[in-house]
């Protein structure tokens, strides 16, 4: 067995690998995360990124011991989410220690916290509202401003009343981000995609996750809901974007050209 879920019962070797590969495909496409992509001021400085990025997994070290150290602890608490606050209490360090942890926890969790809830607010007006209605800045930033405040209710109300683990909640975030990854390889490396395709792939492989998630006895090989999805939704994709016209080649051609070149005019084809 390769291990033990969040709630201590084994994990069957589909569910840790299909856990371990939707980690892998989610991670890079947080959107608070791939948005900065849209940040960079060259071409070598994404290049730059994608070669150093791996090295946040040494950053992971530390968790492993900590765990480590959690499962070997003579006593635990009731959830394993806080083996770390646990320990440093039961060990009984002094006061400034346990305030600096304290504060470096809080700090952690702001700067992921403010990040994601500006980026589903930004997310939400740019491409949600602005297409179909016209906005000023004064009105956007309002908007956004918002919908932040909006956003973090929401995810204070499922924090206090979700009984699932911080693993458990990540993997399942993972199984929608995931769907993510076919629109944007598509996007970058195949012409013949369509919007009516990546729409109907992100709706076919969203709702597929969405069903396994609620129905996890029904997930073959115990396979996460998120890889099922995109096992639905990469054939859709496809068959839907041969199925339906091609997109304007000028305008395909001018994203392609500027990938290329970042300095030529693009197209103004719609």
């Amino acid at each position: 067995v390769p291990g033990l879920a969040g709630d201590g019962t084994d994990w069957s070797w589909g569910a840790y690998s299909s856990a371990i590969l939707v980690s892998a495909i989610g991670i890079s496409l947080w959107p608070h995360l791939f948005m900065k992509a849209f940040t960079a001021r060259s071409d070598d400085i994404l290049r730059r990124t994608v070669v150093l990025f791996p090295t946040f997994q040494l950053f992971l070290i530390p968790v492993f011991l900590i765990g480590f150290a959690g499962v070997l602890f003579p006593t635990g608490p009731e959830s394993p989410d806080f083996i770390l606050p646990f320990m440093i209490l039961e060990t009984e360090l002094p006061a400034v220690v346990v305030g600096l942890f304290c504060a470096g926890a809080l700090s952690a969790s702001m700067s992921t916290g403010d990040a994601l809830m500006h980026a589903a607010a930004s997310i939400t007006v740019e491409d949600g509202i602005r297409p179909f209605k016209a906005m000023d800045d004064r009105t956007q930033r309002r908007a956004i401003q918002v919908l932040v405040v909006l956003v973090g209710i929401v995810a204070y109300y499922f924090a206090i009343n979700e009984s699932s683990s911080l693993v458990a909640l990540l993997l399942t975030a993972y199984g929608i981000i995931a769907q993510l990854a076919p629109p944007v390889l598509a996007t970058l490396y195949w012409r013949r995609a369509t919007t009516a395709g990546v729409l109907a792939g992100l709706v076919a492989g969203g709702a597929t996750s969405v069903f396994f998630l609620q129905n996890p006895e029904l997930r073959p090989w115990e396979l996460h809901e998120g890889i099922l999805g995109l096992a639905v939704h990469v054939p859709v994709l496809l068959a839907v974007s041969l199925a339906t016209p091609a997109q304007d080649p000028d305008h395909v051609g001018s994203f392609m050209a500027e990938a290329r070149d970042p300095h030529q005019p693009r197209s103004t084809h719609a």
